[in-house]
Formats: structure tokens, sequence, C-alpha cells
């Protein structure tokens, strides 16, 4: 999932596209989404360097195409990507390898997570992720449990996230829910969501996501 943050245009994903996306955001050439992307994707890099992470977990990492950028930057340091079952992601997988880099088949939705100890990882990160998942609070918590130091979050900010939808037209029976997300957070909620489980030292805005970064308790 957090391979492609969803800033797609109208329309569904066209076949052999791996569960989840409906757009290719990283590859898109469309302007606006290309100036979406910047800003997303600055905010995303300075809040990982804060961080500065000794080993990272990517839940949620799509085709991994920001957990092989992560690796990239990390070194030899050990990152691994875990997302659902899926014959199309693992062939994306087989793509971005690296000795430092691992991809897992695990569906955070039924426990996946407990595969892993208490403080696996430095840093956990979901990216356009928990928007997607039943049980959001779960998955936060588990990730809390599994990170020694940090977590690296986002999801669509709401209302406005909708509104941009019916804006151009998009999604509107579905009054503009993007299909698949079935968890809906203002800034403010989702600062007081993640705020449960450590403190939000950094709360950011790249129009139109909400991204923190959170000191685990």
């Amino acid at each position: 999932m957090s391979g492609a943050p969803d800033v797609a245009p109208p329309g569904q994903a066209p076949a052999g596209v791996p569960t989840g996306n409906t757009f290719d955001k990283y590859g898109s050439t469309n302007p606006v989404v290309r100036r979406l992307m910047a800003g997303f994707e600055a905010t995303l890099d300075r809040l990982f360097a804060a961080a500065a992470p000794q080993s990272v977990l990517d839940v949620g990492c799509g085709e991994g195409v920001l957990t092989y950028r992560w690796a990239q930057r990390l070194g030899e340091k050990p990152i691994v990507g875990i997302d659902l079952p899926d014959p199309k992601l693992t062939v994306q997988w087989q793509t971005r390898r690296r000795e430092n880099l691992e991809f897992r088949p695990v569906d955070v939705d039924v426990d996946g997570l407990r595969s892993f100890r208490d403080g696996s990882f430095d840093l956990a990160a979901a990216i356009e992720v928990l928007e997607h998942v039943p049980d959001p609070e779960r998955t936060l918590a588990e990730m809390a449990r599994v990170a020694a130091r940090h977590l690296l979050v986002s999801v669509p900010r709401e209302p406005l996230w909708r509104g941009l939808n019916v804006a151009r037209g998009a999604y509107l029976r579905e009054l503009g829910n993007t299909p698949g997300h079935v968890n809906h957070w203002s800034k403010r909620s989702f600062v007081r969501a993640a705020g449960r489980y450590g403190e939000v030292i950094e709360a950011c805005s790249p129009f139109p996501w909400t991204m923190l970064l959170v000191r685990v308790s």
C-alpha cells in the first residue's frame, strides 16, 4: 500500500496492478500529481532523516518503492517490508533486491505483526496504509510494540481528501471516498489517535495528507 499514495485520476486500477493501488503515483507524468508527490516525498524524506533509524519495518509496503529507497539510504542497516500475500506484489518485490532488504507476505489485519518481537525495529512506518485496515488502533498498537524509537505514519487528510475527489468528479456515488478507504481522520483526530502510542514530535501537512513522526512511549 505504501508503495503508492492515492492521488489517482478517476477510474479503477488496470489489470495486473498489485493489491491496494489505483494508480502509479511515483511514475506519473501528470504535472499536478508530480507537484503533489514532490511535497509528499520531501516531507517524508525530512521526517525519515529526523528519525535516523538503524532498522526499519515498513508496514503495508506495497510494491516496495519506498522500502527500496529506504534500503538504499540505510546502506547495510536492515529493513523489512510487509504486505498482503499477493503474487503481483511478489513479482514487484523480486525486482527490488538488496542485501539489507527483506520482503515478507504478512496480513497485518490478522495479527501478522505478532511474528515480530517487542522493539525489533528502530522505526515502524505505515505510509498511506492505516486508512485501509479494519482495525487501525490495533495496527498502531502493534507498530508501537515492535518499534524501539519511532513511528512514521501518513494518511489522507479528511474531509479535504474527499472534497478534492468530488471537485474533480471522482467517486461521486461514494461522496468522494477513494475505494478501499475505511478510516478517515482530520489532522487533529489523527494526531490524537497516534498520540495514544507516544509523543507526536512532528505533525506535517503536505497537501493533501497528514504525516506524523511519533516517539514511542
